[in-house]
C-alpha cells in the first residue's frame, strides 16, 4: 500500500488513502463550536446538563460544558482531555481544551477553544417548589393532646433525611413547607407516592396508626378529576424510652414496630415481646423525660446504694449483674419504690 498524495509506502492502514502525515497536513481532528450556554438555577444554583441538574463549582461547570462541546472527526476519539475557564465577564468565560486524539494508531494532541455563556434560569423543582406546588400532605399528630417539641423535630428531621436521600435519584420529590399546627404537624410534599412511602417509615419506626383521604381540587384540561391526598400519622402516647405498666410490674420500652414492641422489666430485668393491643392497653409510669439520675453510694453483687433523688434519703436498688455503674444511674419511682432504669 502507499499513499495516494505522496506516494510513500504505507506501514500501516491508510486513512482514506493517506499517510498519517498527509491526513494530519493542515486538518484539525479537533472542532470546539464559537460559543455554547450553560443554564444555572438562581435558586438551588444546580447546572444543567442535557436533561440533567447537577451541584458543582461554577469552574468545574463551566470546564465540564467545554469538555462536552468537543467534536472529532468521525475516524478519531478522544482519550484525555483538559479544560481552563478564564472569564470575560460576569456570564461570559473563555475555556480553553486540550485533548489526545487516538487516530490509526497514533495519538495527536490537538488544541481549540470555545465561548462559554452562563444562562441563569429556574429548574422545573424550584419553579414548583417556589410556587408551593404539593400533591400531599402528610399529618404527624400525637395520641397525647401535643406533639411533644423533641418528638415534633425527631419526625421531621427522619422525614427531611429520608426525602434528601430519595431526591438523589429524583429531582421531583421535595418537601414544599413545614407547618406547626395546634396539635402536631404538617409536611407538604411534592409526590402522592412520597408520602405514603413516609407514613409507613413513621407508621413502622413508632408503631403508629395511619389514615389516608382524598380531597378534590380541580380538573386537568383533559377532564381528569386532580386530588390532593392527606396521610395522617398518629404517634402513640408511648414511646421508646417510656416507663410502662406490664401485669402490675414497670418495665422499659425497648423497640417499637408496627405490630408490637419489645420491654425489659424493672424487676427481673428479663426482655419480652408485646403486642400491640397490648402497648395502647399499658399505663405510662414515666416519660423518659421523667426519669431522675440518682448519685451511687456503693454496689454490691446484683444491687447498688444510692441517695433517693427526692427525699436523699439512702435507697437499695437491684441491678443487672452485668450492669456497668457509673457514679450515677437513672431511676424512676411508681407507688413509692425506686426502680433502676438500664
Amino acid at each position: 500500500m502507499f499513499c495516494v498524495k505522496c506516494g510513500k509506502d504505507l506501514e500501516s492502514e491508510a486513512v482514506n488513502g493517506l499517510c498519517m502525515d498527509c491526513y494530519l497536513n493542515g486538518r484539525s481532528l479537533l472542532h470546539m463550536p464559537h460559543h455554547v450556554d450553560l443554564e444555572r438555577c438562581t435558586n438551588c444554583e444546580e447546572y444543567r446538563f442535557g436533561d440533567r441538574w447537577v451541584s458543582m463549582g461554577e469552574e468545574d461547570a463551566l470546564e465540564e460544558t467545554a469538555l462536552g462541546a468537543m467534536e472529532v472527526l468521525p475516524d478519531c476519539s478522544i482519550e484525555a482531555a483538559a479544560a481552563k475557564a478564564v472569564a470575560q465577564d460576569e456570564r461570559t468565560f473563555k475555556v480553553y481544551v486540550e485533548a489526545d486524539i487516538y487516530v490509526n494508531g497514533c495519538m495527536v494532541t490537538e488544541t481549540g477553544d470555545t465561548i462559554v455563556r452562563l444562562k441563569n434560569t429556574v429548574c422545573r423543582k424550584c419553579s414548583r417548589q417556589l410556587g408551593n406546588y404539593y400533591e400531599a400532605t402528610l399529618q404527624i399528630r400525637s395520641g397525647d393532646k401535643e406533639l411533644d417539641d423533641g418528638l415534633r423535630d425527631e419526625t421531621v428531621r427522619r422525614v427531611r433525611d429520608s426525602v434528601e436521600i430519595q431526591s438523589k435519584n429524583n429531582r421531583q420529590l421535595f418537601i414544599t413547607s413545614v407547618k406547626q399546627v395546634p396539635g402536631g404537624v404538617d409536611i407538604l410534599l411534592s409526590n402522592i407516592s412520597l408520602a405514603k412511602g413516609l407514613a409507613k417509615e413513621l407508621a413502622d419506626a413508632y408503631g403508629a396508626d395511619t389514615k389516608e383521604s382524598a380531597s378534590l381540587v380541580g380538573m386537568s384540561s383533559d377532564g381528569i378529576d386532580i386530588y390532593r391526598l392527606t396521610y395522617l400519622v398518629r404517634l402513640p402516647a408511648y414511646h421508646v424510652g417510656d416507663i410502662l405498666e406490664w401485669n402490675g410490674s414497670p418495665c422499659k420500652l425497648q423497640s417499637v414496630g408496627r405490630n408490637g414492641g419489645k420491654i425489659i422489666s424493672l424487676t427481673n430485668f428479663r426482655e419480652a415481646s408485646v403486642r400491640r393491643s397490648d402497648l395502647r392497653s399499658m399505663r405510662i409510669v414515666a416519660k423518659q423525660d421523667d426519669l431522675m439520675e440518682a448519685v451511687v453510694l456503693s454496689k454490691s453483687g446484683g444491687e447498688v446504694q444510692v441517695m433517693h433523688p427526692k427525699t436523699y434519703a439512702s435507697t437499695d436498688l437491684k441491678v443487672p449483674d452485668d450492669a456497668e455503674i457509673g457514679d450515677t444511674v437513672m431511676t424512676v419511682q411508681d407507688d413509692e419504690v425506686l426502680y433502676y432504669v438500664p
